[in-house]
Formats: C-alpha cells, structure tokens, sequence
C-alpha cells in the first residue's frame, strides 16, 4: 500500500478545485478547499455543523473555527483564511437555507447527516484519477497538503508540529513527505 501524499503543484491544486465548480459540485468543492485550509481530519471536517463556522446573532462567518479533535481529544482553533471563507460563502449561497445545527457537508440520503468517510474518499479520489494526479491521493491529503504548502513557504517547523500535535520533527517530515527532489531542489537552487 502507498503512502499518501500531498498535492505539491499550487496549479494542481486549483484544478483539483476547479474539478467540483466546473460540475457544480459545491459541497465537495468547499470540502478539499476547507481540508486543504484548516489541516482538519476528515472525521473532524465532515462533523462541521454550520454553527462551527457561522455566527447567526451577527449574520457573519466566524473568524476561527473551534474544533474538539476526535483522535486527540485537543481544543485546537484555527484562522479561517480567505481561500476557505470563500468556500463557505460560495456553499452557503447555493442552498436554499442553513441553521445552525445542519452538517456543511450533508449527505444526500437521510436527513441532516454528513457524508460518510468512505464517500469523501470516493469524491477525492474521482477527481485525483481523472485529473490524472500522480501518486497516492485520498482524504489526507488535504491535511497533508496544508502541512506541505506551509513548510515550502517558510514556516517554522516547531509551529507545523505543533499544528499536527508531533512529538519530532523527524515524523513531521515523513508526514509530508518531504522526499529527495525537495531536497535536491534545496542544493540547485543554492548557488553561493
């Protein structure tokens, strides 16, 4: 079994959004966005309710999302970036109504429930096989791919693995798979 990887390429990244707007698929479209912007797990991003994301008495979305992680069972709130608060608007305007105790991420069989695990991976793994994505790509990939991208722009490394909750740097780089070409890239590009 391969591991799973992030997605490395910003342009795969805007086609693996632009993948759910071009079939009007909203709710998956703000799915990996959300994923991809908040490192949440899958479990933890598919029992958003909207009143995790939107302040109803000031009719606005929340700044930071307050989330109680299942596997760590750690508080953690997360900045809710442009890139994700778009999404949400983007969601919110294409249904009919929301209220607070309704799942982002609703399933389409039964009333009020979010889509199974095993669905997100299905949608995920469609879009990676026709958009031809190279290696492993499932639901933690979006985690993994917020990790990536945060590591590639600079951030410290004490603050990714306080964001995954790792007790080394060393598992820090084997979660995103930092592998040979990004440290080749390191050597090419430093020319003293």
């Amino acid at each position: 079994m391969q591991k799973t990887q992030p997605i490395r390429d910003t342009n795969d990244i805007q086609r693996f959004k632009q993948y759910y707007l071009d079939r009007q698929q909203i709710r998956n479209y703000t799915m990996v966005t959300l994923g991809m912007n908040t490192s949440l797990r899958i479990g933890d991003l598919l029992n958003l309710k909207w009143k995790d994301v939107y302040d109803f008495q000031n009719i606005c979305f929340c700044k930071h999302l307050r989330v109680l992680e299942q596997k760590t069972e750690k508080q953690n709130m997360i900045a809710l970036n442009q890139e994700a608060l778009l999404a949400l608007e983007y969601l919110r305007r294409s249904l009919v109504s929301i209220s607070e105790n309704n799942y982002l991420f609703q399933s389409r069989e039964g009333k009020n429930r979010p889509i199974t695990r095993v669905q997100a991976f299905r949608i995920i793994k469609t879009a990676a096989e026709e958009l031809h994505f190279e290696g492993t790509i499932s639901c933690h990939s979006l985690r993994k791919t917020f990790g990536y991208h945060a590591w590639k722009r600079g951030v410290p490394p004490a603050v990714i693995m306080t964001i995954y909750n790792h007790s080394s740097l060393e598992v820090t780089k084997r979660y995103l798979s930092i592998d040979q070409d990004d440290r080749d890239r390191v050597f090419l590009e430093i020319n003293l």
